[in-house]
């Protein structure tokens, strides 16, 4: 009777329970559910209204009790409103006996930081691209996205050696160093060489497209930037991820590049998401300079092969196992034998078609398949690709970065593709671009329509009597 006094009058109910440890339904304990079962109907609604509300958080894995920015609380004028101003600049003065000195733009040191505090400026933003030409290319809308949302802020860049490349065609970018952010076993020098140089750069912001677990997260975590914003796994993999990130993205799919031409909508949207009295940013489409140089490399290379300015017409996506296809990780199935290219150049009236070749060796394939006479150009990099399709008057092209980069320069095209949903997704707006998109009906691209493709390439014609 001693020991039985001892039970706390509180614990009845669980030990009179008759579904105690042996059963194996524990869902059904008394402690697992409160007395009212009145509101289990409710259940999921709650857990909606739960859920809506962590989604309006900045991070629910930072602070569970964080609810967001309190709406009563009132600022000051200083850094509190409006998007932020170009770093100023001292103004020199000649009669300073040290005249060496000149200080550099944002050298006020006393309120640099309360812009960044207060106002969530971004003087330094560093973007870690995944994947290769294609991938990189588009993200350039978000590279002008964040010049437009952030004036004065320099943008570098961290990519793998082929995607590196294409940042020749964008001004926006101070630096471009070659990291490759897919390598999942990177060597332990480059590692931490990369990690010391990110974080002596003291950037505000660290935005990446790779999909992030734990490890890409802590790589992310020690270039300590205020804001680390990335992409992660839409999968367990992700678990632990959102403890070292301010923001994060989950993609539909393990492959962020089956999205096409809108593959970082998510981060776009972020990226341009308003702020008190600053509207919410436009994404800007796709453009690319290209410098003098380069024009006069590939006018020198395709003058060469017996092309003349405004006169040729630009083929590219040849069957080919070099990297320099230039293909998109969303569609593999993007590249067409020499003989069916014969076939569709044959077509073409009025203006020289130029082969493109991402390798020497398929020179030969091609002169033995077309002729000794054929204009063949050899190139494997995005910046001499853009320059010959700028003197070109259109592009005849698999889904590879020439249809892009056409669409860029705003040239007419003819984009050829394994489905009618790939077309629709790698080139959004077709007629607004001049673009006319020919699709296999079988879902493979060696099955694809020629005579519809032949029929396509009048757009050239309507151009040319325009121009």
């Amino acid at each position: 009777m001693a020991t039985a006094s001892l039970h706390p009058k509180s614990l009845s109910p669980f030990l009179t329970n008759p579904l105690s440890f042996p059963s194996p339904h524990f869902s059904k304990l008394s402690f697992l559910h409160p007395p009212h079962h009145s509101h289990c109907t409710k259940r999921p609604n709650l857990l909606h209204a739960q859920q809506a509300i962590n989604n309006k958080k900045k991070n629910p894995w930072l602070d569970p009790f964080d609810d967001g920015e309190d709406p009563e609380m009132e600022y000051g004028s200083l850094f509190t409103d409006g998007k932020q101003d170009e770093d100023p600049r001292p103004p020199e003065n000649p009669d300073n006996p040290y005249g060496f000195l000149k200080f550099p733009a944002g050298f006020t040191v006393e309120i640099a930081s309360l812009g960044q505090k207060i106002r969530g400026d971004v003087r330094r933003c560093c973007c870690v691209v995944s994947g290769g030409v294609y991938e990189n290319l588009l993200f350039f809308p978000a590279i002008q996205l964040i010049k437009d949302r952030y004036p004065g802020v320099q943008v570098d860049i961290i990519a793998s050696a082929r995607g590196k490349q294409t940042y020749e065609l964008n001004k926006n970018v101070r630096w471009a160093n070659v990291y490759d952010p897919d390598d999942d076993f990177p060597e332990p020098a480059e590692y931490t060489d990369m990690v010391g140089l990110l974080k002596s750069r003291y950037y505000d912001m660290v935005l990446s497209t790779k999909l992030a677990g734990l490890g890409h997260a802590a790589f992310l975590f020690m270039t300590t930037a205020r804001d680390r914003v990335s992409y992660v796994y839409p999968n367990v993999n992700a678990a632990g991820a959102g403890l070292l990130l301010s923001e994060t993205f989950t993609p539909d799919s393990l492959n962020l590049s089956d999205g096409g031409y809108n593959m970082y909508h998510q981060m776009l949207d972020w990226l341009g998401r308003p702020f008190r009295s600053v509207p919410r940013q436009v994404v800007p489409p796709l453009r690319v300079s290209i410098s003098r140089k380069l024009k006069e490399v590939v006018e020198a290379k395709y003058k060469n092969a017996g092309a003349e300015k405004g006169r040729y017409i630009v083929i590219h996506g040849i069957e080919s196992d070099s990297k320099a296809s230039m293909q998109s990780r969303g569609d593999t199935d993007s590249l067409l034998p020499i003989e069916v290219w014969d076939e569709i150049a044959e077509a073409v009236r009025g203006f020289r078609p130029v082969f493109v070749i991402p390798h020497e060796k398929v020179r030969e394939d091609v002169e033995e398949v077309v002729g000794n006479d054929a204009s063949i150009v050899f190139v494997t990099t995005p910046g001499q690709l853009a320059a010959l399709i700028n003197d070109s008057a259109g592009v005849i092209a698999t889904n590879t970065a020439a249809i892009q980069l056409a669409n860029a320069r705003e040239k007419p095209s003819i984009a050829l593709f394994g489905s009618e949903e790939k077309g629709k997704l790698f080139v959004p707006n077709a007629e607004e671009k001049k673009c006319v998109i020919v699709s296999s009906k079988t879902g493979k691209l060696i099955d694809i329509d020629i005579e519809a493709v032949k029929r396509a390439i009048q757009i050239f014609d309507v151009s040319l009597a325009l121009a």
